[in-house]
């Protein structure tokens, strides 16, 4: 049962964090800077004040554009911090405890890595390697899988990946999976434990050929697929999968 305190406490930290994802997932990429320095529109470089930085609401007030010069501010912002707002209710609300916190830590951590392999195909260690720690460090009061698990699944996750990656370069003379990927799935054995590996897999590659299919790039044999993003969906209802069977 949702606990309505400890829910709003998870929406309020979800909104806040999101913020910050959302110029990180904006920034980063493009080798700006984030974590210096006042925050300021990217149109007209006013630094912006404390009203213009509330999550969620600002942005509606203002109707999506700086108070200033007009520019439209980009809606991944309201859509990131929308998104760990439910995220953090959902995980802390549900479970007010360590555990809960590790949830919510999963599913902001997957958000932005999902969105940053649909925008730009990048995966950077400095998400996935710290979400395999996670994963066996506080994972251990979110999930009841135990450790040896973890550490089967997190080898076996990455060592799948990292094999196919090598055939492949092997036989066709070029990277056809990035390594990024590989890190993703081991993250996700060490959170889910090997058990949950081939769920994760099979749903990720179901999602990816429905989406490749439905937008036509299923056509082009040179086209690029964000499989980091789809292995980031397939995470939760591979381990409701796992649940019921085991």
């Amino acid at each position: 049962m949702i606990q309505p305190v400890t829910a709003l406490a998870g929406a309020l930290v979800g909104a806040i964090l999101g913020s910050f994802l959302a110029t990180l997932i904006l920034r980063w990429p493009q080798g700006r800077g984030v974590a210096r320095g006042r925050s300021a529109c990217d149109g007209c470089s006013r630094t912006l004040a404390a009203r213009d930085l509330i999550p969620l609401f600002s942005a509606m007030v203002q109707r999506g554009r700086c108070r200033t010069c007009g520019a439209r501010i980009d809606p991944l912002h309201g859509r990131v911090e929308a998104g760990c707002a439910i995220i953090g209710a959902l995980a802390i609300g549900g479970m007010p405890d360590i555990g809960g916190i590790g949830w919510a830590l999963l599913g902001w951590t997957l958000l932005t890595l999902a969105i940053l392999d649909w925008r730009h195909f990048w995966l950077p260690d400095a998400l996935t390697l710290p979400l395999a720690f996670l994963g066996l460090t506080i994972g251990l009061w979110a999930t009841d899988v135990i450790l040896i698990d973890r550490i089967t699944g997190a080898v076996i996750g990455y060592g799948a990946l990292l094999a196919i990656s090598l055939g492949y370069r092997a036989l066709r003379g070029r990277d056809g999976l990035g390594l990024g990927d590989a890190k993703l799935l081991g993250a996700l054995g060490a959170w889910f434990g090997w058990q949950a590996l081939p769920f994760i897999l099979l749903i990720a590659s179901m999602l990816g050929l429905a989406v490749m299919l439905v937008s036509g790039r299923a056509k082009s044999r040179t086209a690029r697929v964000p499989f980091g993003a789809f292995l980031a969906l397939a995470a939760l209802p591979a381990w409701i999968i796992v649940l019921r069977i085991f």
